[in-house]
């Protein structure tokens, strides 16, 4: 549809959505800049993501603009780069290659739900800080439900319908809020007491440890927004991109030798490589939006409060004048052309970028590098897997069906 339109009315078009608004889609880098660029205070995005406020609660930082946004960003943001995330990778590269060895050779498997495994299980070791037992395996049990269910269309559709204030009162939905933050809490309040006696290295025990300006802590409540936040946000989406990667590779066997022989071999320019390709062609999410809090100008035109302007991660990514052959999946325009801030925009940009944006590409290179140094993959079906959208992500049709030989 979004091609369609750009088609039939160029790089700026308007839509008016049921129950939405106006939006104005912007698909012109220098649009895009002006947007991530702009004053946060007149630029909200928070709005749009109030439908999972009954989940996140309204201290996560998807929820939040302006000031509390940028504060709370604050605390969050050092566990997710430099050394610190880096020190994740042999977690990762282990938790990855245990799944990756369970995986049968010669019979068709669906990718997407192992990845989701694997994702999960980096999450609950990486952040929450798990190690194996009782609570653990609860935890596994409860959020892999919950998340699940978040990621049904159906479920979606009656979520939207009921309003993210009517939802909390909805009894399925209430105990299964309960049951999670049962155990959150739980692994909260242990983790204090652990802290006392020694520092953790999970992002948990850091940021019990962060501070803002003033010297406060996060609160429990806090905490437990967030702990949800990092889970929801950057477990199905860095699944679904790992399963669109492996789809890409199984049906380009020549990219996939390529990648085999250097990871073998020590390097990592083509597996990042392979990365930003992935997330170009195949965005986990095909589109960001703010919501104007006073008159601003984009694309040309002069719009009033209340307008969305909606930059189109699907439309920037397949410019032709920024990446010819737009539709064919070429890691090797990464090889000598370092992505744009403004022309490659899987996790969005300015201050509402994906926190754990650098994160989700390092486990992404982890995961990718103990696959491919272990099994050669070809596709389980004769057509390229078309996009599924499954709630807010975008999937393969089939979950990125292969068979995988060793």
């Amino acid at each position: 549809m979004m091609a369609e339109c750009r088609k039939r009315f160029g790089e700026t078009f308007r839509l008016n959505i049921a129950h939405q608004g106006t939006w104005v889609m912007l698909s012109n880098p220098e649009d895009v800049r002006a947007v991530f660029t702009g004053d946060p205070h007149l630029l909200h995005a928070g709005e749009a993501n109030r439908i999972l406020l009954p989940i996140l609660g309204e201290h996560s930082l998807l929820l939040l603009d302006g000031t509390e946004h940028m504060a709370q960003r604050k605390l969050m943001l050092p566990p997710f780069h430099g050394a610190r995330m880096q020190s994740y990778g042999t977690l990762m590269a282990d938790i990855a290659s245990a799944e990756i060895e369970r995986w049968p050779s010669g019979t068709p498997i669906r990718v997407r739900p192992r990845m989701q495994a694997v994702t999960l299980e980096i999450i609950l070791r990486a952040v929450f800080g798990l190690a194996e037992g009782e609570r653990l395996t609860q935890l596994r049990v409860d959020l892999r439900r919950v998340l699940d269910r978040l990621t049904n269309p159906r479920w979606v559709a009656f979520l939207i319908a009921l309003g993210p204030e009517r939802i909390p009162s909805f009894p399925p939905f209430a105990r299964e809020i309960a049951r999670i933050d049962r155990l959150i809490y739980a692994v909260i309040a242990a983790r204090r007491i652990e802290r006392d006696a020694e520092q953790g290295d999970d992002i948990l025990s850091m940021l019990l440890s962060a501070v803002d300006e003033d010297g406060s802590a996060m609160t429990d409540r806090e905490l437990r927004d967030e702990l949800l936040t990092l889970l929801v946000a950057g477990h199905e989406t860095t699944a679904t991109a790992l399963a669109w990667a492996v789809e890409r590779l199984a049906r380009h066997p020549d990219k996939l030798r390529r990648l085999a022989a250097e990871v073998r071999a020590g390097q990592d320019e083509y597996l990042k490589a392979v990365v930003y390709e992935t997330l170009r062609l195949r965005p986990v999410i095909s589109l960001v939006n703010r919501t104007l809090k006073a008159p601003m100008r984009f694309g040309g035109y002069e719009l009033p409060a209340g307008i969305k302007v909606v930059p189109s991660i699907y439309l920037v990514h397949r410019r032709p004048d920024v990446y010819p052959e737009p539709e064919r999946f070429l890691p090797e325009r990464f090889l000598a052309t370092p992505p744009g801030t403004y022309t490659w925009i899987p996790f969005g940009g300015g201050v509402r970028r994906c926190l754990g944006g650098a994160f989700a590409q390092f486990e992404m290179e982890v995961v990718l590098r103990e696959l491919a140094s272990r099994a050669a993959i070809d596709p389980a079906r004769a057509r390229p897997e078309r996009v599924y959208r499954r709630a807010i992500t975008e999937t393969p049709r089939h979950d990125a069906e292969v068979i995988l030989s060793r």
